[in-house]
């Protein structure tokens, strides 16, 4: 009996953990949000752009990345795998160790930035008048799969290179935490040589910005074709397959810690 109860104590810290974990994330990206309608508030647009339609990016790609960063963490943590020698056992196992890496560990607590991108996103759609017909719903669909496909591409990036420096590089994560930042704007208010990194080099404004433009109605006002905003978020899914290719390649340079 006591140790059912001591079980239960057990839990119930625990499951409280979570939730200031969860609570914490959930007024992290609050506090970024109030900052966006800060500055909307003391000059109402950015260019052409309104709050509410600047809201349409910055949920979608919040909600995006909230899924990858949840299922990417064992990539996120892979410099440890290696240095620990933990990488060995992977190897040795009936499964690709990509996707070994996925079931690593699944952090829910990213659920606090996932519900305010979506509760952010839900007001744009609402306050924008925008009517969730089926082209509406491909274009909100595809950008969701393509962001998130990207961002995993990323991730994995990252820890392929952790095969030959250790260390995992944090400069990487400009173009994971920093892509979110940069996303959470429309690209046209971004210099021309930052359009063409981020959209020749790393996919981001196609997977983010350009089906948002067709949901907004607003291609054609950028010089847009219709079928590149219905077709582009496929570029975050071929960044991703070419990352799993890079990560293979890695996996052959590997060298055991012989431990």
């Amino acid at each position: 009996m006591a140790i059912y109860f001591h079980l239960v104590q057990v839990a119930d810290a625990v499951q409280g953990v979570f939730l200031l974990q969860v609570v914490g994330h959930l007024f992290g990206t609050a506090i970024e949000f109030f900052g966006i309608w800060a500055l909307f508030s003391r000059f109402n647009s950015i260019g052409t752009w309104t709050l509410s339609e600047v809201a349409l990016f910055y949920g979608m790609v919040n909600i995006s990345f909230a899924c990858a960063h949840a299922l990417g963490r064992g990539f996120d943590a892979f410099g440890k795998i290696i240095k620990n020698g933990d990488f060995d056992r992977l190897l040795l196992r009936p499964r690709t160790t990509a996707l070994q890496l996925l079931g690593t560990e699944f952090t829910l607590k990213r659920i606090g930035r996932f519900s305010q991108g979506l509760a952010i996103l839900g007001w744009s759609l609402v306050t924008l008048h925008i009517p969730l017909t089926l082209p509406i719903l491909w274009l909100l669909g595809s950008s969701l799969i393509g962001s998130i496909a990207l961002f995993m591409g990323i991730v994995i990036a990252q820890a392929t290179l952790t095969f030959w420096t250790i260390e995992s590089l944090e400069i990487m994560n400009i173009l994971t935490h920093g892509g979110v930042e940069t996303a959470q704007y429309p690209f046209s208010i971004y210099s021309q040589w930052f359009q063409r990194f981020f959209t020749f080099v790393i996919p981001l404004s196609c997977v983010s910005y350009f089906p948002l433009l067709a949901v907004l109605n607003r291609a054609s006002a950028f010089s847009v074709p219709v079928w590149v905003c219905y077709l582009s978020p496929l570029a975050g899914i071929v960044f991703l397959i070419m990352a799993l290719q890079f990560w293979k390649i890695g996996e052959r340079y590997y060298c055991s810690t012989g431990s």
